[in-house]
């Protein structure tokens, strides 16, 4: 278990001490079957309350011994960045960075990490609204102003959007890898359908051990999805029949090869909606859904809306949290706009038959536009 401290100093933004724990609990639930992260809320003995308005009197669990042995430390926002530090913070910091701990600040917890040198001749950044006087207070840290996150060998800085999910969701990408912290973020921010509902194998199988291991087979598929692959490739690069590569599918996903292999064309097409400005037909031929009504209808009925609604969504929901947001916004068309480009039928595509995958998968369900199964609740484990 991989265990993590959150240093509390007083004023600490309330947002701060709930984002980490709902990212982290999410991270059990985004694909596959990972070991929870331990969180330890550590309190400098200085706390009093969080930051209005409502400010909160809270009893930390533990105080500043309780970052020993944690991998990593962040250190939140707070009030009274401007003066110095606690001495204890300092020491426990640079022990905690003596020890090879990977440290993190969020917002203008910047300049309590800054204010033990840990950071000089190193680059940083925090609250876009205080970058300036960072870099006057620490004229030997080279402040990045209006960069989200900065990362420079074992210290993370970052904005502070949201709660600090900026620099929360890179601890989990390191950790983890990317989809996984784009699943976490998408589950407890974004609010939009899950990635295609494609289950991830867990298990020996996921890595290719152990006899008729699935992922080798699995990443070639990912690998070329831009290809029409039929049951019988897929069978003849895992080396056994179509029987028994039905049976292992179902075994380690719950799907056969094909629903499986739709719902990770739908994934890819999320994705490439999310990070570019690709045609829809792009997207369609990159996804091997062939044509833009093929990609819309199967994207329609897995995730309960179109690929120019979704689009739309998730840069609005972008637009938000940063400071890019009038120029996300820019050309984004309204969820419920009719006449998204993305959405809009070709003469030659309007009225797109069905293929196999997609009357497979509805036989296997029994009913259209089901939505994936939800996770449970984050399992943060306290600290003991």
């Amino acid at each position: 278990m991989t265990v993590v401290a959150l240093l509390v100093l007083d004023g600490i933004p309330g947002p701060q001490l709930t984002v980490p724990g709902a990212l982290l609990g999410a991270v059990a639930y985004a694909g596959e079957a990972r070991a929870p992260y331990e969180l330890r809320i550590c309190a400098d003995p200085g706390f009093r309350a969080t930051a209005g308005p409502g400010p909160l009197g809270l009893a930390a669990p533990t105080g500043l011994d309780g970052l020993d042995g944690a991998e990593t430390v962040v250190v939140g926002g707070y009030r009274g960045f401007r003066e110095e530090p606690p001495a204890a913070v300092l020491d426990a910091l640079r022990a905690a960075a003596g020890r090879g701990c990977r440290i993190g600040a969020v917002g203008t917890g910047a300049f309590a990490l800054a204010a033990t040198g840990l950071l000089d001749g190193r680059r940083a950044t925090t609250d876009w609204r205080h970058t300036g006087e960072l870099a006057v207070r620490r004229p030997r840290v080279e402040v990045a102003p209006g960069t989200e996150i900065v990362a420079d060998g074992p210290f993370l800085t970052s904005a502070g959007v949201l709660g600090g999910k900026d620099l929360w969701l890179r601890l989990i990408e390191e950790d983890h890898g990317e989809p996984v912290g784009r699943e976490a973020d998408r589950r407890l921010f974004l609010r939009l359908p899950g990635a295609g509902g494609a289950p991830r194998v867990t298990g020996t199988s996921a890595d290719g051990a152990g006899e008729g291991g699935l992922g080798p087979t699995l990443r070639w598929m990912e690998a070329g999805l831009h290809r029409p692959l039929t049951l019988a490739e897929i069978a003849a690069h895992a080396g056994v029949g179509v029987r028994t590569l039905n049976r292992r599918f179902g075994s380690a996903t719950g799907l056969s090869p094909l629903q499986y292999l739709l719902r990770v064309r739908i994934e890819r097409a999320q994705q490439l909606l999310e990070r570019g400005d690709l045609p829809v037909e792009h997207i369609a031929a990159r996804t091997g859904l062939g044509t833009p009504a093929n990609l819309r209808h199967h994207f329609q009925r897995l995730n309960g809306t179109t690929p120019g609604v979704y689009r739309a969504a998730f840069r609005s929901m972008v637009a938000m949290f940063t400071q890019d947001g009038e120029a996300a916004r820019d050309g984004a068309f309204a969820p419920d706009s009719p006449d998204s480009p993305d959405d809009r039928d070709s003469p030659d595509d309007r009225d797109a038959p069905e293929d196999r995958e997609s009357r497979e998968d509805r036989s296997s369900t029994g009913r259209r536009g089901s939505p994936p199964p939800g996770g449970g609740p984050p399992d943060v484990r306290p600290a003991k």
